[in-house]
């Protein structure tokens, strides 16, 4: 057996592969991207939560590939929304709807709501399961408001306009070693390291 067991990202998209990739860096693992072995998997996300869509993506690339998954499921929750667009951020401006769209659509929302009620989070559940079909869950949440309009080019989807208070800075304006530790993905990430160190251990137990 190699000295590092082979890890999956369960995702087809670029951005989060990158992303991913950054923030698990320097686990006991080889890190994969479906490309790299091959793997072409369309899961349909058809989860009531973060939680159980983040669940079926990791559970079905994890069966697919017989190696250790972990997959993402994560949104924007905005407040004076009820919470939307949540599961449904991706598609939340229609299905083929790029970054852009799905920024514009979002800013029409919300035009008339002042600053003081434009808080929202970012929120991301990781799922890990391991092709015998074990599962663990691990969240991040990071706080802020949406601001009128888009500022920074960096990040990807809503980062333009989640602009963090803490560090007076949208998402997209951060550079990716401050971002990597502030934002949602990187405190799911975080948990996520300490349950990826335990299966090692057991693998070589």
């Amino acid at each position: 057996m190699s000295k590092y067991p082979e890890l999956l990202l369960a995702t087809e998209n670029k951005a989060k592969i990158r992303e991913l990739s950054q923030l698990l860096e320097g686990i006991p693992f080889r890190i994969l991207s479906p490309d790299t072995k091959g793997i072409k998997l369309s899961v349909e996300e058809t989860g009531r939560s973060m939680e159980e869509n983040a669940r079926l993506k990791a559970t079905d690339y994890a069966r697919a590939s017989g190696l250790i998954s972990i997959a993402d499921d994560s949104g924007l929750e905005v407040d004076a929304l009820s919470g939307e667009p949540g599961i449904r951020s991706r598609r939340y401006a229609g299905e083929n709807a790029s970054d852009e769209e799905r920024i514009s659509f979002i800013l029409k929302k919300m035009v008339d709501i002042p600053w003081e009620k434009r808080s929202a989070r970012f929120r991301c559940v990781l799922s890990i399961a391991t092709p015998a079909g074990q599962v663990s869950i691990c969240e991040g949440i990071c706080e802020g408001y949406i601001t009128f309009t888009p500022q920074g080019s960096g990040g990807f989807g809503y980062d333009p306009i989640f602009f963090i208070p803490e560090i007076d800075k949208t998402m997209a304006e951060l550079p990716a070693e401050i971002k990597n530790q502030v934002s949602h993905r990187a405190k799911a990430a975080g948990k996520a390291r300490l349950i990826l160190n335990d299966i090692r251990e057991t693998i070589f137990s």
